[in-house]
């Protein structure tokens, strides 16, 4: 097979719909939009409109706050960072820090910091050095006779 044989499989693709083409079309004239009113028109966007009834999204009760300044964290478990270390991917040796997680693709980026919970569990005698962390991750990193450090002021929760 070459480059230029390559073919969609049959009736894998249709033929988009051309609308305003002429009455021997079957969509020509009011291009399937019938006669007059609002739809018809161009420039419409009508949504959440239900005909004059009160819309759904108004009718429902509003609730809540967002926080706009919230903090948003990578979060990794404690049992992806010992499958890294069983992996080769992460050094248990050195010291782990949010870097070292980002460097070896366990974070795709660290957002404000990466906070660390307990799911899993870790085997491995590790520094943990990271923004946040659980107090159970905590509490397993020190029974597997490692360190974990909340570095900044945000204390284990």
């Amino acid at each position: 097979m070459k480059l230029h044989e390559l073919r969609d499989n049959e009736g894998a693709t249709k033929k988009p719909k051309r609308i305003g083409r002429g009455p021997g079309s079957g969509m020509g004239k009011t291009g399937g939009r019938g006669i007059k009113g609002q739809k018809s028109r161009s420039g419409v966007a009508i949504g959440g409109y239900e005909g004059g009834q009160m819309p759904l999204y108004q009718r429902l009760p509003k609730r809540g706050f967002t926080k706009p300044n919230r903090k948003k964290f990578a979060v990794v478990n404690l049992g992806l960072i010992q499958k890294f270390i069983d992996d080769k991917k992460l050094d248990a040796g050195a010291a782990i820090t949010e870097d070292a997680l980002v460097a070896s693709g366990l974070v795709r980026r660290k957002l404000d910091g990466v906070r660390v919970l307990c799911k899993g569990d870790i085997s491995t005698k590790i520094t943990l050095e990271v923004t946040g962390a659980s107090k159970s991750a905590v509490d397993a990193v020190a029974k597997a006779g490692g360190t974990l450090t909340v570095t900044t002021a945000q204390a284990a929760e």
